[in-house]
């Protein structure tokens, strides 16, 4: 069991590090990884031009997946999560905020997809 969960956060490591090499090949910049408070958290924080990007990444056997593991609960994690993260970053506040997933499978391309999720900052 230890063992089941240690290779899980390994795979979800090597995850969010792939997804963050690629958006970083693509002109982001990454500003945090792994950013967590009490009830979310968000796998990256990144930008580019005038937006604040909040990535959600999915690593599972297949990209089709891991493009239906985000579920309205995960959702409303990241948007807590998000709203923290803008209450400590103020400067954010005047950029174009949105919520990006990167999706990973073996043996096929990172998916990247703009906008893929509806954050809820109110």
């Amino acid at each position: 069991r230890g063992r089941d969960r240690r290779a899980a956060l390994s795979f979800g490591q090597r995850a969010e590090w792939i997804a963050a090499a690629l958006l970083m090949a693509k002109g982001y910049r990454i500003l945090a990884r792994g950013w967590r408070v009490d009830g979310g958290e968000i796998d990256l924080v990144a930008t580019r031009g005038r937006a604040v990007v909040f990535v959600e990444v999915k690593a599972r056997p297949t990209l089709e997946e891991a493009m239906t593991t985000i579920t309205p609960t995960k959702i409303a994690r990241i948007s807590r999560a998000a709203r923290h993260w803008i209450a400590t970053n103020p400067w954010a506040t005047s950029r174009d905020l949105r919520a990006d997933a990167v999706y990973l499978a073996p043996w096929r391309a990172p998916r990247h997809v703009v906008a893929a999720l509806e954050l809820r900052l109110d």
